[in-house]
């Protein structure tokens, strides 16, 4: 069925947002159902409704069409409305558990160093040029994510990275897009509150994969035992990379410290300034991209050396009297579990203090493991509020001391308040000591019974330091 977009002014799966000429596509949410906001959006101007259930009265002079799929014929029509915009960029997609924000945020680094306009669609900001937008979600709504390509094509960009969540694969946001590549990181516990199931996370992940056209790349970590099954069904180019096994791309940590690595790519040393085997494979990752994409394998280690961690990912704030903090997004247990593995591969002199909680009205089954995963790597814990949305953040604590027994606990003080116990970590802090405060990390709220008010723990921690 072919709908007529000349004479549309917008496409809107909102009925708030419809305005005269809009078309309105009626989708089936978690919490809401678009079908029951047709005639609203008729009222607010619509005259053509996209539906997968057609209401037992229309309306004259309104172009009804049924569909199989309403979020996929969403995104379909928001690409074709906005000119197809993927088509003139050279596109590449990462998804995994973790390190999707680092990968895409240092391919768009370092192509604008190669001299490229790009864009950037990310958890923590979108960019198209240099310009920065706010970001609200991993991945766009369709409309969104096509209208910014759109801009991104106007501003003559070259290249697009973004980073592909399993929800906006399970709800088809990228339908209509054309890649040039994709990208897996990594695959662990997350999200299954809303998958339900490993397996059904898994698959949502390797759709991606499975979608990617043949003349494109499809690049996966083959030390991830997920990693090979990504490529199953995959028509695209089949690459891989790692720090174990042999791989298209192999990189070995030659030597860490606490600011930077050096590290043997591919038999080529280079000195990064970021620290961690998460982010060798990040690393990784981006330099075997950057190959793909056809760029010259010097030019790429040259400006890889000068490229500076992403926001709120092992960022360090020091104090003058010689101790040092580590903010980090890491909000799942994999990504907990790798920090504090760097934190200890540097064979510091004092102790680790963490400073963690975990996020409300999200996966509750991870919640205690955060807890010992943070015990088991820290000489210090303390249980903290991270943003409990609508939740009650004491109940979200009590789930996260159950995964701690009696010895346990004894290393672990509970502070719900998230200022508090920033300055209590600071205050434990001697010289030669890490405090870790995770879970956050580039955020600049907190949200609290559905309230978001300012919170930086960058800011926390640097004035605990008296900085």
């Amino acid at each position: 069925m072919k709908i007529e977009l000349n004479n549309i002014s917008s496409i809107e799966f909102d009925s708030r947002a419809v305005k005269q000429g809009s078309l309105f596509v009626a989708t089936r949410g978690t919490l809401t159902d678009g079908h029951q906001y047709i005639d609203k959006a008729i009222e607010n101007g619509a005259t053509v409704i996209v539906c997968e259930e057609l209401p037992s009265t229309q309306k004259d002079g309104i172009a009804y069409h049924k569909v199989e799929d309403a979020h996929s014929t969403l995104a379909l029509l928001a690409s074709e409305f906005y000119g197809n915009p993927s088509h003139s960029l050279k596109l590449v997609g990462v998804t995994g558990t973790n390190g999707k924000t680092t990968t895409a945020t240092l391919l768009y680094s370092l192509f604008t160093k190669l001299g490229y306009r790009c864009g950037l669609l990310s958890t923590v900001e979108h960019r198209i040029a240099g310009e920065v937008f706010t970001s609200t979600h991993t991945t766009p709504n369709p409309v969104e994510l096509n209208h910014l390509m759109s801009m991104m094509v106007e501003q003559g960009c070259d290249y697009c990275f973004m980073e592909v969540s399993s929800h906006s694969l399970v709800q088809r946001r990228t339908d209509g897009l054309r890649f040039s590549g994709g990208i897996f990181t990594n695959l662990t516990h997350d999200h299954l509150d809303y998958h339900g199931t490993f397996a059904d996370y898994r698959d949502a992940k390797k759709s991606f994969f499975d979608n990617l056209p043949k003349e494109s790349f499809a690049l996966t970590n083959i030390d991830d035992r997920n990693g090979e099954i990504m490529l199953q069904n995959c028509a695209a180019r089949k690459l891989s990379y790692s720090l174990r096994s042999i791989a298209d791309y192999r990189t070995k940590v030659i030597e860490s410290h606490l600011d930077g690595m050096q590290l043997r790519i591919n038999s080529t040393d280079v000195w990064v300034q970021f620290i961690g085997r998460f982010n060798a494979y990040n690393l990784t990752a981006v330099y075997g991209a950057a190959l793909e994409l056809g760029a010259d394998s010097g030019e790429v280690l040259a400006s890889m050396s000068e490229l500076v961690p992403v926001n709120g990912r092992f960022d360090t704030v020091r104090s003058t009297d010689g101790r040092v903090a580590v903010v980090d997004y890491a909000h799942t247990p994999d990504a907990l579990k790798n920090v504090l593995d760097t934190i200890n591969e540097l064979q510091i002199s004092g102790r680790v203090i963490t400073v963690v909680g975990c996020g409300g009205d999200r996966d509750t089954t991870k919640r205690p493991i955060m807890a010992r995963i943070a015990v088991e790597g820290s000489g210090q814990v303390i249980l903290t509020s991270d943003n409990p949305r609508t939740e009650n953040p004491t109940s979200i604590l009590e789930q996260m001391t159950e995964g701690l027994d009696a010895e346990s606990r004894r290393k672990a003080l509970v502070i719900e308040n998230r200022a508090e116990a920033i300055r209590t970590a600071a205050a434990l802090a001697q010289k030669g000591d890490i405090i870790l405060i995770a879970g956050k990390g580039h955020e600049t709220y907190q949200e609290i019974n559905g309230v978001r008010t300012h919170f930086d723990d960058k800011e926390q921690i640097a004035a605990a330091f008296g900085a």
